[in-house]
């Protein structure tokens, strides 16, 4: 019998044009900064340079909150909702004219397959925007008081795993709200948020409502610290989210915080075992691991464990690692070679503490940042990668007996933020679903988001909640 391999089909770079510097995007200009510092941005799939962008000093900083309160006072807040939800409309227009650019960008920039970010990152982005838009001249209809009003400027800090994503998640309901915007994107992926500048002035949002400062942590710090800051939003790691919340503890900033997750994916005898599969692999390889709310612990009742990791074994093999601009790509590039390191770091503690590894026959191409998808047997809650969020294509499994069993083992975590259940039975999944100490509980399936959904978690994965009209709130005093 012939075997049929796929061809290459690999997107092209030419839509893309990527400046070889790029200034701060402050007043609604690209402006020098003061710092003389540029750091730079590579492809994670080849190591090689894509841009420079510049590090803003505490006096660019500044110079962005300056430029947020003026247009907050003067402009933004002062519009009517429906003034502002028309600018909304014309952003999530631009955007999806721009999506096929936009997902090779991210590509570039980031090390995700293109096939992820055309077909799910952009379109939610979009999304984000159109979702409120409408909203922006309906906020005294959406149960927060006659006249909710909002809190003044925004200090937002985004990750490196979904960079366009996570901005529209944070800029969207801010200027739906009436506040004005300074945003750190992350110093690894910076290219869609300057890219976002640009469309900003394509649809003539006025000077100051966006602004976009580049750096690396001491950015980062700043802008959250800053004292024009009405409201902090963090998206990223646990142990910066606990940084921030110290430096805003005393002050009158609103807080909300998105952070680290270790997510439970529980999978009962009576699940449909092809389906539990998929949505397990789904959970974990999407986006390599790089995503907080993965399922990256894997709980399957006992007695079907042998036949469900036989099918995923079988279901991994199939996964093509390689070039994230290959439209047939499951698993692209880590991000950065310090995310590489942490991986490998738990991975060889997960082998040195008794757990079995098994990752599929790949070829991991000589140059880049490359893991592979890995599964470790054998796990014990003690275990290092049962416990602490790995941010890569690592799954650990563990078993259980009964579902109160699977509850204990699910909830003996930090973290607090998604959880996935796998049955037939409605009376099981909503059991289960409502002891689980979980932000998100998908049923039958997961990874799956919408803007009208509200995300959040619990413990250690932080407060708050993005999107839906829960997210609105976050926004308005």
């Amino acid at each position: 019998m012939e075997i049929f391999d796929y061809a290459p089909a690999p997107e092209s770079r030419s839509i893309v044009t990527i400046r070889p510097a790029y200034d701060l995007f402050i007043d609604g200009e690209f402006t020098e900064a003061k710092s003389d510092e540029r750091i730079v941005t590579v492809n994670p799939a080849d190591e090689e340079p894509l841009s420079e962008v510049a590090a803003a000093s505490d006096a660019d900083v500044d110079r962005a909150f300056a430029a947020a309160r003026r247009a907050f006072e003067r402009v933004w807040s002062p519009l009517p909702g429906a003034e502002r939800g028309k600018y909304l409309f014309r952003i999530a227009r631009i955007i999806q004219e721009r999506a096929r650019e936009l997902a090779v960008l991210e590509s570039l920039d980031n090390g995700k397959p293109v096939k992820e970010t055309r077909d799910i990152d952009l379109p939610l982005v979009a999304a984000h925007f159109f979702y409120h838009a409408g909203w922006a001249d309906k906020l005294a209809h959406a149960g927060l008081g006659p006249s909710p009003r909002p809190l003044g400027v925004a200090a937002q800090v985004i990750p490196w795993n979904f960079p366009l994503l996570m901005l529209a998640w944070k800029v969207a309901p801010a200027l739906a709200t009436g506040n004005t915007v300074v945003l750190k994107p992350a110093e690894t992926t910076p290219l869609t948020a300057l890219a976002f500048a640009e469309i900003c002035q394509e649809a003539e949002l006025p000077p100051g409502v966006v602004n976009i400062v580049t750096g690396a942590g001491g950015t980062g710090r700043a802008v959250v610290a800053h004292p024009d800051a009405d409201k902090v939003a963090f998206t990223g790691s646990t142990g910066v989210g606990k940084e921030i919340a110290r430096a805003v503890a005393g002050t009158s900033k609103r807080l909300t915080l998105e952070l680290g997750g270790k997510g439970a994916n529980i999978v009962y005898d009576d699940a449909a075992v092809d389906q539990a599969v998929e949505g397990i692999v789904s959970g974990i390889f999407f986006n390599q691991g790089h995503v907080c709310c993965a399922g990256s612990r894997l709980l399957v009742q006992e007695s079907i464990a042998e036949e469900l990791l036989a099918r995923l074994r079988a279901r991994i093999e199939r996964l093509r690692l390689g070039d994230p601009l290959d439209k047939n790509t499951d698993i692209g590039a880590i991000n950065s070679a310090a995310q590489l390191a942490r991986i490998r770091e738990l991975a060889a503690a997960g082998e040195a503490e008794g757990a079995s590894g098994w990752s599929p026959a790949c070829p991991i191409p000589e140059r880049g940042y490359w893991f592979p998808p890995t599964v470790f047997t054998g796990v014990t809650q003690a275990h290092r990668i049962a416990r602490e969020e790995i941010f890569g294509p690592v799954l650990s499994v563990l078993t259980f007996r009964t579902p109160e069993e699977a509850v204990a083992k699910a909830n003996n975590t930090p973290y607090g933020l998604s959880a996935g259940v796998w049955t037939e039975k409605g009376s099981r999944m909503l059991w289960t679903a409502s002891r689980l100490r979980a932000g998100v509980v998908w049923s039958n399936t997961f990874n799956v988001f919408d803007p009208a959904s509200p995300f959040g978690g619990y413990k250690e994965s932080g407060y708050g909640r993005e999107g839906g009209r829960h997210g609105l709130e976050a926004y308005l005093g």
